[in-house]
């Protein structure tokens, strides 16, 4: 019964596959049956091939020197067409070059299918059509749940959310959304019961975040009091002023970490707005409230790469510098101290065994790594303070893990580059407290974003030149790796890292300094080469997007970025923040060989805000939430990632989840509830 249709269709002007003429234009729905993409015999040039059908035949596209459009095109996928239909010798009917569209939307217009409902009403609805799987049709689904309503299944079925909350929403049961879902009488109908069930997931999300946070707050944490004194003592040595933003985040940060509860705070700050001295001056303020070592705190930082890690392993080196504080970075790759026993300046690479025996003695008191710091081997002393970079979801079950039996639940700080739309943060990280950084530190100047089209690259290469002649470093950005196999299906052919950076050397930039970095170097060799760019013997570094998360080289002021169209808008922003490291002026450079409207325009909004949080704002409009945010495999279905864009709907289930929550925080009365909440905490992912 919870198998819903994935769209319906509506009488209209559009024409079936077999009543279309030949030779004019007409505008088709179809299913995406099959996507390929091979070499035309002559010339070789890519050509992507898709077959499509409806009820009454199949359809041949084509779209010459367009490659990248098969990854456009997901089988099963309903798809608006608008093009001429040819036929050739065969009669095989064809479509070239068509203009696409991928309906997400549920009401489908067609040409000349029977409606389902004798009625005068034009909004009324016809046949359902269900996804299927190899030997299913939609038509056999169709059929038995029809039989399944004929028998009264849906009058059985127990509802979870409670009466009350639906009368005051003015939200039908679900027995009758359940017929309206499968049997609308019109399009209103439908679209309230997809409200109801949109309703349903959104409301039990909010209902295990705020559980979560209930639970959370019931445990004890370390009530931590920075001295005045040691505060501006370590804010003086800083090269820079805190922006007004910045004091109002560590003003809330320092509150929390006053109170005996865990803080949990989701920090997100555009990119260079200064999140890492967030987490430095608060790390400093744990460590100064107990003398350091054994018997002070201890303090976790997490990044999601070994090279942000080590990044920030070695800043915060440098602005401990002064203190006798030991702080060590575990990776895959290994151990390192400092600061060493010999050279007080520099940090050693030390054994495991030795490492994790520092850590549960608490000789170490800041310790940094990848996923590694928090496997079952390592455990630590007087853990206080975790700091956990680009990776929201660490709730009440994972931090226990990192105590002692008995011990008290450390405070958590989670940091964000990723500007997250309010819907978004209100309903997947709604267990977390929210600070925003939303303001560049005074001095840093909006990076100059052009988008380069076919006929302007020369012009491009010539500034990157200057750009290098100066003494400036660049970055370059390719898709892939390596060159795929062209003959393959979906086979994306795009710019690769290897090729690129071999015909860079040979042309554009020949006499200077390249390097590749990406994601199936050895960590080791990732490390070297990013040293060498650090430190300026590499001029430039041609990449994947595997840089596109906390690299700091503050010399690199442009970016080029190939294939752009094939990146969301926050990535692409991501991205571009890699250059906004200095007070010299920064470029970014979006290359598209795409000729698809929409992928321009999107481009284009690129080029005209550099505001990060508007960004997402845009792609969550024109994208989706799963895009955006990386959970479309996250267990929440498609009826409620559509609703995430609906901030009225998010902060009505919201409300109503605390109010319930507040009443009966273990839904005693509500077992079902608690029956779903336990089951959707297994099944969703929101990493």
């Amino acid at each position: 019964m919870r198998h819903f249709p994935s769209y319906f269709v509506q009488a209209s002007e559009a024409s079936s596959i077999s009543s279309a003429l030949a030779g004019q234009p007409v505008t088709i729905y179809a299913t995406i049956h099959k996507v390929d993409v091979r070499r035309t015999f002559r010339g070789h040039t890519p050509l992507t091939e898709a077959k499509v059908k409806d009820d009454s035949g199949k359809l041949t596209l084509m779209w010459l020197n367009q490659p990248y459009i098969a990854k456009q095109l997901t089988e099963g996928s309903t798809i608006r067409l608008e093009g001429k239909i040819s036929e050739n010798a065969a009669g095989k009917r064809i479509m070239m070059n068509p203009r696409f569209e991928i309906i997400r939307s549920s009401i489908v217009p067609t040409g000349g299918h029977g409606a389902l409902f004798e009625t005068e009403d034009t909004d009324v609805l016809s046949s359902p059509s269900y996804s299927t799987s190899k030997g299913v049709s939609s038509q056999w689904i169709e059929h038995h749940i029809q039989l399944c309503l004929a028998k009264g299944y849906h009058n059985i079925i127990s509802d979870p959310i409670p009466s009350a909350v639906l009368n005051s929403l003015n939200l039908p049961s679900i027995s009758s959304a359940l017929v309206w879902m499968h049997k609308p009488r019109s399009q209103a109908d439908y679209e309230v019961a997809k409200k109801r069930f949109a309703f349903d997931e959104i409301f039990l999300i909010q209902l295990m975040n705020f559980r979560e946070r209930e639970m959370i707050d019931d445990e004890s944490s370390f009530a931590i009091k920075a001295p005045s004194v040691s505060q501006k003592e370590f804010l003086s040595r800083l090269p820079f002023s805190l922006t007004a933003g910045q004091k109002r985040v560590l003003s809330s940060i320092h509150s929390d970490l006053g109170k005996s509860r865990p803080m949990s705070r989701l920090l997100e700050g555009d990119v260079g707005s200064g999140k890492t001295i967030i987490a430095a001056i608060t790390t400093h303020s744990v460590l100064s409230a107990n003398p350091i070592g054994p018997d002070g705190y201890q303090i976790a930082i997490m990044a999601p790469t070994e090279i942000l890690a080590s990044q920030h392993f070695e800043s915060f080196c440098s602005l401990f510098a002064h203190l006798p504080v030991d702080i060590g970075l575990i990776t895959s790759s290994g151990c390192q101290k400092y600061p060493s026993k010999v050279w007080k300046t520099a940090p050693t690479e030390i054994s495991r065994a030795q490492f994790l025996k520092s850590v549960k003695s608490g000789s170490i008191s800041i310790i940094i790594g990848t996923h590694s710091l928090f496997q079952k081997t390592i455990e630590f002393n007087r853990l206080a303070y975790v700091i956990i970079d680009e990776q929201h979801r660490f709730g009440i079950k994972a931090r226990h893990r990192l105590i002692q039996k008995g011990g008290s639940i450390p405070h958590l700080l989670s940091m964000t580059a990723t500007p997250i739309p309010r819907t978004l943060a209100l309903t997947l990280y709604g267990d977390l407290d929210l600070s925003v950084l939303d303001e560049l530190p005074p001095g840093r100047k909006p990076v100059e974003t052009t988008l380069v089209l076919p006929t302007k690259r020369d012009e491009m290469y010539v500034h990157l030149r200057e750009i290098l002649n100066q003494g400036q470093q660049v970055y370059i950005i390719c898709p892939r790796i390596f060159e795929p196999d062209p003959s393959a299906a979906r086979a994306l052919i795009a710019k690769n890292v290897i090729d690129e950076a071999k015909r860079l050397s040979q042309k554009e930039f020949k006499g200077f300094s390249i390097q590749v970095l990406h994601g199936k170097l050895k960590p080791s060799e990732k490390e070297v080469v990013m040293k060498d760019f650090d430190d300026g013997k590499t001029q430039v570094l041609v990449a994947t997007s595997v840089i596109e998360v906390g690299i700091n080289v503050p010399n690199a002021t442009a970016i080029v970025i190939e294939g752009a169209e094939r990146f969301g808008l926050s990535q692409l922003h991501q991205l571009r923040g890699r250059v906004a490291r200095s007070t010299v002026q920064a470029y970014c450079y979006l290359v598209s060989d795409s000729s698809n409207e929409s992928s321009i325009k999107r481009l284009t909004t690129m080029t005209e805000t550099s505001n990060g949080f508007e960004l997402a704002e845009r792609d969550l409009e024109t994208r989706g939430p799963g895009e955006l945010t990386g959970v479309r495999q996250s267990g929440i279905s498609d009826i409620a990632m559509e609703a995430l864009r609906n901030i009225k709907m998010v902060e009505v289930a919201r409300e109503e989840a605390h109010k319930l929550i507040e009443e009966d925080q273990d839904l005693q009365k509500y077992p079902l509830l608690m029956k779903k909440i336990t089951a959707l905490s297994q099944k969703i992912h929101l990493e």
